[in-house]
């Protein structure tokens, strides 16, 4: 059975971000599709993780095809969240993952901005995506409160690849997930949180990790028992 591929892309961003493009034509050379979906769909300003969780969801295929989700930054702490909910994902790809978002996010804004935010129930965000900044509800605070690390204990093959120079969520996040989770593979990286200085090493794992063929035909991973695991293990 064929796998279906989809990518996740950060925190005010776009499927138009330098990863996501670098991965796209990367799969595309080996003429495997992906998936890109756009998470701001269309309304930022109501962006929670809970949103992106359905969304994805909503587009996975009917037909029971496995999935593997590679998410960057808060797509890939999303798509940790859709791997610990629904049996159809059966292999995560985590890009520097925002675990702990708030504790990292928030102490930057400092406790005013936060507060005003409350109050006021919109923020100002820098959108990358879109170049300037846009209003962000309250609502993805309170919604993000929800989602937890802890949550996260279904032992799907996961790899994980963050820069131990990452300025925006500390390799010790991934670390620590890590560390309780045998299933999970940690490739510390010689990089930043945008990884645009590794970014041959990523597909290098990546192609490595899903058993991607040169030809582009798609091997079964059923047709190895156990191989996957072991992967993720080592």
């Amino acid at each position: 059975m064929p796998i279906h591929y989809i990518y996740l892309h950060g925190f005010a961003s776009s499927p138009k971000s330098a990863k996501a493009q670098d991965i796209s034509d990367r799969f595309t050379k080996i003429n495997i599709p992906i998936t890109i979906p756009d998470l701001n769909a269309g309304d930022f300003s109501q962006l929670t993780i809970t949103r992106q969780i359905q969304q994805v969801a909503a587009a996975f295929p009917d037909d029971s095809t496995p999935v593997t989700l590679i998410g960057s930054s808060l797509g890939g702490l999303t798509a940790a969240h859709l791997g610990q909910q629904y049996q159809q994902v059966e292999r995560l790809i985590l890009l520097a993952p925002a675990f702990g978002f708030l504790s990292h996010w928030l102490p930057k804004l400092g406790n005013e901005a936060v507060q005003r935010w409350q109050q006021e129930q919109y923020y100002m965000v820098h959108h990358y995506g879109v170049g300037r900044s846009l209003p962000l509800s309250y609502n993805f605070v309170t919604d993000a409160t929800k989602y937890s690390e802890d949550l996260l204990q279904r032992p799907i093959p996961t790899l994980i690849l963050h820069g131990k120079q990452d300025e925006v969520i500390p390799m010790i996040a991934s670390r620590d997930f890590q560390r309780s989770r045998p299933w999970v593979n940690l490739i510390e990286l010689d990089s930043d949180h945008a990884l645009s200085n590794v970014t041959q090493e990523i597909w290098q794992a990546i192609h490595h990790f899903c058993q991607l063929p040169e030809s582009g035909t798609i091997i079964n991973p059923h047709l190895f028992p156990g191989n996957t695991q072991k992967k993720a293990n080592d």
